[in-house]
């Protein structure tokens, strides 16, 4: 049985997609191959999009929703190791983005497979070309697609029971360590020089780098009251 996708996450890819009635050529490609119709649809009635094709929402709407439960299969078989929902629904948008074969040829695939799971939103943000030119669109994609794999922690799906999780934390474990402000900067470098090329990723590092100083001070007020 596929598993099925939530209607917050298909909105959430129907948002990175957009929609557009009539085809448009590839912003990154020098012969603007492949053209896309509706929501990031490449193909029509059996053959592919063309200049002049034209489609309305319901139809895309459709398409696109058949279209993720095909992508969720292919994910689902592929990934050997458990996932929540959301991160299970960030992978469908990185594959419908870029293409089964590709996932599956992903270093991203090998690392989860191998259960590094910390390292799938480096290797989303890996993925920012197109035809050799790094695209903002792509850049931006890449951050929402992380960002939903980092949400919500663990959920209840029809694959996926509900369960905390089964060890601290690394921010956890930052917050409870004496040398915490220690542990926090020396991370806080290392992170915001990883991602040195990446504006929309260093954004998120600092909001991260902010909640791990807000828990830090939390932890020890709890811990000293006096």
């Amino acid at each position: 049985m596929t598993r099925e996708l939530s209607q917050e996450v298909i909105a959430h890819i129907k948002q990175l997609e957009g929609f557009r009635s009539e085809a448009y050529p590839d912003p990154g490609s020098r012969d603007g191959t492949p053209w896309t119709i509706g929501y990031g649809q490449t193909r029509i009635n059996g053959r592919a999009v063309r200049q002049g094709d034209t489609i309305n929402e319901a139809s895309a709407a459709a398409w696109i929703e058949r279209e993720l439960l095909r992508v969720s299969a292919v994910v689902e078989r592929l990934v050997k190791v458990e996932l929540t929902d959301n991160q299970h629904g960030a992978l469908v948008s990185f594959t419908y983005n870029i293409g089964d074969q590709a996932f599956a040829d992903s270093t991203l695939l090998r690392k989860l497979n191998a259960g590094q799971y910390d390292a799938v939103p480096a290797q989303l943000a890996r993925w920012k070309f197109n035809d050799g030119k790094v695209m903002e669109g792509l850049i931006n994609r890449r951050a929402s697609e992380a960002g939903l794999w980092a949400r919500g922690g663990f959920a209840s799906s029809n694959t996926v029971a509900a369960q905390p999780p089964k060890e601290p934390s690394a921010i956890d474990a930052i917050v409870k360590d004496p040398g915490g402000l220690a542990g926090i900067g020396a991370a806080a470098s290392g992170l915001i020089g990883a991602i040195a090329d990446q504006p929309i990723l260093q954004i998120g590092a600092v909001v991260l780098i902010g909640v791990l100083v807000w828990r830090f001070v939390i932890a020890r007020k709890q811990a000293d009251p006096a």
